[in-house]
């Protein structure tokens, strides 16, 4: 593969977007026609237009599929991607997005903005995409152009400027988007077209042109306009490409359609998947495809959105060469629907068929449940729905339905928490650590590493992270998928002779869990964003439907004796409610909804005993590890698998932030067993006896790990002992205590520190005990002195978690620091600072024992 050369002419992929109805396939033949692409223009009533010509398309009179097409304007040879308007293929277009230099908006004159343009100008936001808006129907218009171009600067960006004259108040409107061009301006300097383009590439305008699609109005000047100002991205120095799309032509061939970024590709170039499993594949052709026509190269070069063949390992979404992953979509289904196949079929003959399908239709999402024989599709919505239905008849020749459906929900996590994996079968060898940290909603699963090459070699750390994003890791409450998560890898090991690659896919996989099962897990569950319009009269209906349904709403505009309300609700309770509102409202009323995101389930509990999940049986995803010892493997439970693990915790010296640049780790003198004794026993494995039972094998396993343990603690110099206490989670862990908290909380602290300066008499070493008062308003720390315990009182805005873990960093080499407290998340914090930790329960109980003896010692009550 080469670097592109360059060309004399330009060349940019653009999309063309709407909301349903807009025009935008009129618009789009509009276009090719006024660029001499075709020769007269079809239209959408006539089913004959140039894009639309799938069976399915023509029938409903709308676009299902993307497709492209191709034209010139001024000195830039264009791919144009003409997309679905409809909300229910939403993510079809929003894979084409990723494929785009720049995309056309299309807005209804007579509809305005409606709720599916601003969620598409979410996308365009997201994927940073320069922008021209088309206001179609303007000769149906009832307001002026100002007034429509001050409702789009609301509605969508202040950047939106009127192209559709360049007049001497032109210059003037787009020099006010930029400091340096108004300054130009009142210098009465000229404003080239460079320079607005420039400012275009960085959306600070948006170029607003008007016509009238199926009159053929307006499109002239659009064009125009594309060829003076679009911004024309400059490509990669090497090869990149993105597939945005599968598809299988009618002789059953596999078509990749990719997007050149970068370079140049030809025909029998070789093409190399980042996954490392997958072996490099071969181009076979290269097509470049004019609506449903194609012409084949030899090679593709930059700017390019060209058809491969020969690759059958690829998938939407995929990037290649050193083109860079880009944002997680944003439109995911929010519906499951279950398969009704006819009465007789053997469902496992139809599997292939759909799992082409789901090739081509990536977001409908397949889930094969072996164990019940079901199949199951992630869904928009009905319309996509009753198109799902027609395309599996055409492939499979028989008619199906699906059941009315359920929510897909998804899990994430509260509070950061390392997760362990450790993987040590017979000759093989892998531990990872990785830390999990809740990220921002709708930011997905995202990975990275931080940690030193100097710990774990490139090539491992580069496989970690392709296990971690290769599978859809499920949550442990319902067993929903794992989302909005940051997996940072803190920490791993591998044996020169016994890893491969495997070995840290089995490793990932227990270490994600292992993690989950410690964390404090929440259900998500999709939300609408919706636009209610009704008569006024309907107002209190509607709000008091909204407050039912779990939603929210702010105050409600009246207007002309209409009222809008707009807000939010979960999907589960508002998926029928537009034709409740058609029906009381006597079809006065209208509703449109758009995909809000995923977020804090409404009835959580509900959903999670409903769903009978118990995550300690899923045998395909096992939280625990395998160790070695005696020269066979067994299994360590996810809640012990500390006790024996071969890496330490987190060593950082700033408990500020979480860890954000390459850790340094520390093998832990406690558990590690060193290659050497690895090796030593592999050798013996051999002459051992196989059928040892495999409590035996645990027990010599707790041996080898004291003995190393004792001889660690008599290698190291003694250090001072010292106590931290976390006065309220130890509190709140006793029943009675716990109870008299909740009339007086003072009297039940002071219980319990009477009991602590008790303990610290005979324990022979400091105890400090740390209470919250961060929620006190301008409290500064405190600390008293009661007997021989120090009790301190933290700031305001500081938790007992963040002074201990503080304090546990400040003062880890000085002392031998136990924390006593049972919240997951900071043990896993302090024992990496080198700390020991102490259960709250297992306090009471040593507090106890040293109660007796002091009683039976000195008769103290």
């Amino acid at each position: 593969m080469a670097d592109n050369t360059g060309k004399n002419r330009k060349r940019a992929v653009v999309g063309i977007i709407a909301h349903v109805d807009a025009g935008k396939t009129t618009l789009t033949e509009g276009i090719l026609y006024a660029s001499k692409t075709i020769r007269s223009m079809g239209r959408v009533d006539h089913k004959d237009t140039f894009l639309d010509n799938f069976p399915l398309e023509r029938e409903r009179g709308i676009t299902i599929f993307s497709k492209q097409a191709l034209f010139t304007a001024g000195n830039i040879d264009f791919t144009l991607i003409d997309t679905p308007g409809h909300a229910d293929f939403a993510p079809e277009t929003e894979r084409c997005l990723k494929a785009l230099d720049g995309c056309i908006l299309v807005i209804s004159g007579t509809e305005g903005i409606q709720a599916h343009t601003r969620t598409l100008w979410k996308l365009i936001d997201r994927y940073k995409l320069p922008c021209f808006v088309f206001v179609n129907k303007t000769d149906r218009m009832t307001i002026s152009r100002e007034e429509t171009v001050l409702q789009l600067k609301d509605g969508i960006s202040r950047g939106c400027t009127d192209f559709s004259a360049y007049d001497g108040t032109f210059y003037e409107s787009v020099a006010e988007n930029d400091e340096y061009l108004t300054e130009r301006y009142l210098e009465g300097k000229k404003i080239t077209d460079e320079e607005i383009s420039e400012l275009i590439g960085q959306r600070k305008i948006t170029p607003v042109f008007f016509g009238s699609a199926l009159k053929n109005t307006g499109v002239e000047e659009l064009l125009t306009g594309l060829g003076r100002f679009f911004p024309v991205p400059a490509g990669k120095r090497g090869f990149g490409a993105f597939i945005y799309k599968i598809r299988y032509d009618e002789k059953g061939e596999r078509l990749s359609f990719a997007k050149i970024t970068g370079g140049t590709l030809k025909v029998r170039d070789t093409v190399t998947h980042r996954d490392p499993d997958l072996e490099p594949e071969k181009i076979s052709l290269i097509r470049l495809y004019n609506g449903v026509k194609f012409e084949t190269l030899q090679e593709a070069t930059t700017g390019m959105t060209v058809a491969l063949t020969g690759l059958k390992n690829t998938f939407a979404g995929e990037v290649l060469g050193c083109e860079e992953e880009g944002p997680k979509p944003m439109l995911v289904p929010v519906l499951s629907r279950k398969l009704v196949l006819p009465e007789g079929t053997d469902i496992v003959t139809v599997l292939p068929a759909l799992k082409t399908l789901e090739e081509e239709n990536p977001e409908i999402s397949l889930i094969w449940n072996e164990r019940l024989k079901e199949i199951s599709f992630g869904t928009m919505g009905d319309i996509q729905d009753e198109i799902l239905k027609s395309l599996i008849e055409e492939k499979l020749g028989m008619q199906v339905s699906f059941d009315e459906g359920s929510v897909l929900y998804k899990e994430t996590i509260m509070s950061p928490v390392e997760g362990i994996g450790h993987f040590e079968p017979l000759r093989h060898y892998a531990e990872v650590h990785l830390l999990l940290v809740p990220g921002p909603r709708g930011s997905g699963i995202t990975c990275e590493s931080a940690l030193s090459e100097d710990i774990l070699d490139r090539n491992w750390q580069r496989l970690i992270m392709t296990h971690i994003g290769e599978k859809t890791h499920k949550g442990v409450l319902t067993g929903a998928p794992l989302t909005d998560v940051n997996i940072k890898l803190v920490g791993g090991r591998a044996h020169k002779k016994h890893t491969v690659g495997g070995d840290f896919r089995q490793a990932v996989y227990r270490a994600v869990r292992q993690g989950l099962m410690q964390a404090e897990s929440v259900l998500l569950e999709p939300f609408y964003d919706f636009r209610i319009e009704i008569p006024q009269e309907y107002t209190g209906r509607a709000m008091t439907d909204i407050e039912r349904m779990s939603g929210k709403c702010g105050e409600p505009m009246i207007e002309n004796g209409r009222a809008l309300l707009t807000g939010s609700g979960p999907v589960s309770t508002f998926r029928s409610y537009a034709s409740e509102v058609t029906a009381y409202s006597r079809g006065l009323g209208t509703v449109a909804f758009s995909f809000g995101g995923y977020d804090i389930c409404h009835n959580g509990a509900e959903i999670k005993a409903r769903s009978g999940y118990n995550p300690d049986s899923d045998i395909h995803n096992p939280s625990s590890s395998v160790f070695c010892a005696g020269g066979a493997g067994f299994t360590v439970e996810w809640d012990r698998v500390r006790e024996y693990m071969h890496e330490a915790g987190l060593d950082t010296d700033d408990t500020d932030e979480l860890p954000s640049k390459a850790l340094s780790r520390r093998v832990s003198d406690e558990a590690a067993l060193g290659t050497e004794e690895i090796d030593e026993i592999i050798a013996r494995a051999s002459s051992s006896n196989r059928k040892q039972e495999s409590n035996a094998r645990r027990r010599r396993a707790r041996e080898m790990l004291e003995k190393k343990r004792t001889s660690a603690s008599a290698a190291k110099p003694a250090k001072k002992q010292y106590m931290l206490i976390d006065g309220y989670n130890v509190l709140f862990s006793d029943d009675t205590l716990t109870e008299l908290a909740k009339t007086d909380l003072s009297a039940a602290r002071n219980k319990l520190l009477e009991r602590i300066s008790n303990y610290a008499g005979t324990a022979g070493f400091p105890v400090a005990v740390v209470f919250d008062a961060y929620r006190v308003e301008n409290h500064p720390a405190e600390t008293v002195k009661m007997n021989n315990t120090d009790i301190v009182f933290t700031k305001t805005a500081e938790t007992a978690d963040r002074y201990i873990e503080r304090f546990a960093h400040l003062k880890a080499s000085e002392f031998d620091i136990c924390v006593v407290t049972s919240d997951l998340t900071e043990q896993v914090i302090i024992m990496g600072a080198g700390c020991r930790r102490m259960f709250s329960e297992e306090f009471f109980e040593e507090m106890q024992m040293r109660e007796q003896l002091l009683r039976e010692k000195y008769g103290v009550k």
